[in-house]
């Protein structure tokens, strides 16, 4: 028992740490992005636009074939009972085969996040993920996870790229289920190891 708590303590401390890091991030391309044209870029995730979940990217060349990108996802959607709520920060160092913001390149990143999502009805199982238990369900929980990716940015413009990007990896989750929302009637509690897609993108990117 103690060293799940522990393990639960290190784990929200190192999901507010992300939290805090995007936001220094997105505060620092105020102050970067003026002095340093090309070097920074911000972007958005088409995919997750559509799926009506609020993104946005900051990334930061840093030296030649290197870069860093951190991307967020702030989601608190409730409509008739239907909840889909979450947030999520992912980080990802990044090599490229030729300059930062141009053609091929490899990634690195983390994640971490919270969700509290549920009433969706469906009958989704993938790679040993029962997704059909919110159909009747709420579910509450964080995770945290690694992967490698693989993208391509095509340059549109001097300043618009379309980038394409597809991740593999790892995630650990630990989450509650309740039966509704109102009352908080608690179901039962678990948690859950994921391998399989970590990161889906097409992002409109625009380059300082």
């Amino acid at each position: 028992m103690s060293s799940e708590i522990v393990s639960l303590a290190y784990c929200t401390r190192l999901i507010r740490y992300m939290r805090k890091l995007l936001l220094l991030l997105i505060l620092a391309v105020g102050i970067y992005a003026p002095a340093k044209s090309q070097d920074v870029s911000i972007k958005t995730n088409i995919l997750a636009d559509v799926a009506l979940s609020p993104n946005v990217g900051i990334e930061f060349g840093l030296k030649p074939h290197w870069s860093l990108d951190v991307t967020g996802e702030y989601n608190q959607w409730t409509i008739q009972q239907h909840k889909w709520k979450h947030w999520l920060v992912q980080p990802e160092v990044r090599y490229w085969f030729c300059d930062y913001f141009a053609k091929h390149f490899l990634g690195l990143h983390l994640m971490g996040g919270q969700y509290n999502t549920g009433n969706i009805r469906n009958n989704i199982n993938f790679l040993g993920s029962n997704l059909s238990v919110l159909t009747d369900n709420f579910i509450e929980g964080w995770g945290i996870g690694a992967g490698i990716a693989y993208g391509y940015a095509l340059p549109l413009s001097r300043h618009l790229n379309l980038e394409f990007e597809i991740g593999v990896g790892y995630v650990y989750t630990q989450f509650d289920r309740f039966e509704c929302t109102e009352c908080r009637k608690k179901a039962g509690s678990g948690d859950h190891h994921y391998v399989g897609p970590t990161k889906a993108a097409v992002n409109l990117v625009y380059v300082f």
